[in-house]
């Protein structure tokens, strides 16, 4: 399976800057997308997230941008439109196209260089590296500065990145997929959700592989490295035709997959957001659709933070 790809019409690209520890990965849907949104981080940093409102007059989006840089990398996502627009993709009003292009980002800043961030450029580059080939993993696009378990700050940390995975659907729903796409830079630990263990997450101390716990120490009143610069991005796609309610009832379905394999999840600390693509021509049932794109979810997460290498000082499982 390829990831997010295995969805006709999805594309995606990186552009990552392994110096600065810093890049962004473009989620392309050229000739458009039905999309939700369900955010439940309050540390949030997106822009044109009201045009994935079912009240919103866009019908489809063309495209999603998932950025580091924190606000500063909002700025990439015109390099996103830029690209679409020469492309000849876009909403259609009476004197140009318009690419539609909700971004979110997420908090690098304190691994790399602080000063770098990704740009109008950097989004370009990324949209042009899109393509329906199997999704690169690891310590990519958003994922390059990517860090998870910082309960006791970055110096007990592990390294994170880019995962994403596929769900195929069953029986009288054979056919259907859903795929996730996930840049996992949570505050909290990762967890298998199939036994409860730790995978990576804060370590008890910054020569260690012993994991503290997050979600026990914090019950014992552990209070450190409560900085508002964590996040967790994920993008699921569908080959079924939804609204634009249904879509955002998916994206919800499938946050339950980042509350399995994140410990603590959706905190203040944390500006947590899912997308929710849908271009297929058939109907499915939403709920199957929502069971698959949990299961997805936490299997992208578990796979973007086994495929980070160690960067920047911060140790990783691969």
């Amino acid at each position: 399976m390829k990831g997010l790809t295995d969805i006709p019409g999805i594309l995606v690209g990186h552009a990552s800057d392994f110096k600065a520890l810093t890049g962004c990965t473009a989620i392309l849907c050229p000739a458009g997308a039905v999309a939700g949104v369900d955010v439940r981080g309050s540390a949030t940093g997106t822009q044109e997230i009201e045009t994935l409102q079912p009240d919103h007059v866009t019908p489809q989006v063309h495209g999603i941008l998932l950025t580091g840089g924190s606000a500063f990398g909002l700025e990439a996502a015109s390099g996103v439109r830029r690209f679409l627009e020469r492309k000849g993709y876009g909403f259609e009003t009476s004197t140009a196209r318009v690419p539609i292009v909700p971004v979110a980002v997420l908090y690098d800043l304190a691994i790399g260089r602080a000063d770098v961030r990704p740009g109008r450029e950097m989004g370009e580059a990324a949209a042009a590296a899109a393509s329906d080939k199997a999704v690169e993993e690891g310590c990519v696009g958003a994922g390059t500065g990517a860090t998870a378990g910082k309960l006791r700050g970055m110096a007990q940390a592990m390294k994170s990145g880019i995962g994403s995975a596929t769900v195929e659907l069953e029986g009288e729903l054979a056919g259907f997929r859903v795929a996730a796409l996930a840049a996992v830079n949570p505050f909290g630990d990762v967890i298998d959700p199939a036994n409860g263990s730790i995978v990576a997450g804060a370590r008890v101390s910054p020569t260690s592989r012993e994991f503290l716990n997050s979600a026990a120490q914090m019950k014992r009143g552990a209070r450190g490295g409560f900085a508002r610069q964590n996040t967790t991005l994920v993008v699921v796609a569908a080959n079924a035709r939804l609204t634009k309610v249904e879509a955002c009832k998916l994206a919800q379905l499938a946050g339950l997959g980042m509350a399995r394999s994140i410990s603590p999840v959706n905190t203040l600390f944390d500006g947590d957001v899912v997308f929710a693509l849908a271009n297929g021509e058939n109907r499915a049932d939403l709920h199957a659709l929502g069971v698959a794109a949990a299961e997805a979810v936490a299997a992208a997460i578990l796979r973007a933070v086994r495929s980070a290498h160690s960067m920047g000082g911060v140790p990783g499982l691969r």
